[in-house]
């Protein structure tokens, strides 16, 4: 799927390539990279949700050992956290700062970005202003999707949300789509 998004976006002229921490993000974005002739530049802002102590862990041993914490999660992820984890007003700080910094060193070029989709979600609601306690129950996110933002004077205009266009049909099968 990464190889099939470069080829997809090849003629696309990239000022930047970045990639959360997480090596699976970094391995997408290696094919973007060298087609560009970039390095992939690692952000934190990108990272995935941290869940705290319900990293790793089933939904059903979440739900047996935290239920008022996990019932306040699935209301109120925006303003709830998992044990020692991130809210999504939390997740928005960081993934914004991003964008402002990535704004402000190329303010002219197009970056490619490789992140995860609850994070994509939650600064989708960020950049249009949406209630971030929405990102789980009102935006889904497949595998492999692009999304896209322009910046304009009147504020951020999403282009494209969740967009599979590139991803073969053969893998498109096997994720379900």
């Amino acid at each position: 799927m990464a190889e099939a998004l470069a080829v997809f976006y090849r003629e696309e002229k990239w000022a930047a390539i970045f990639a959360s921490p997480l090596i699976r993000a970094r391995q997408t974005a290696v094919p973007m990279a060298q087609a560009a002739g970039l390095e992939v530049q690692v952000a934190d802002g990108l990272k995935e949700i941290a869940y705290g102590e319900w990293e790793g862990k089933m939904e059903a041993e979440i739900k047996a050992r935290w239920p008022e914490e996990h019932r306040a999660w699935l209301s109120d992820p925006g303003r709830c956290a998992p044990p020692n984890g991130e809210t999504g007003r939390q997740i928005a700080d960081r993934a914004l700062a991003f964008v402002d910094e990535t704004r402000r060193t190329h303010p002219a070029g197009n970056v490619f970005a490789v992140s995860h989709k609850g994070t994509i979600r939650v600064l989708v609601c960020a950049l249009l202003g949406l209630d971030l306690s929405e990102y789980r129950s009102r935006l889904g996110m497949p595998a492999s999707a692009v999304t896209i933002f322009e910046f304009r004077d009147s504020g951020p205009f999403m282009r494209a949300f969740g967009d599979t266009s590139h991803v073969p049909a053969h893998l498109r099968h096997d994720l379900g789509m």
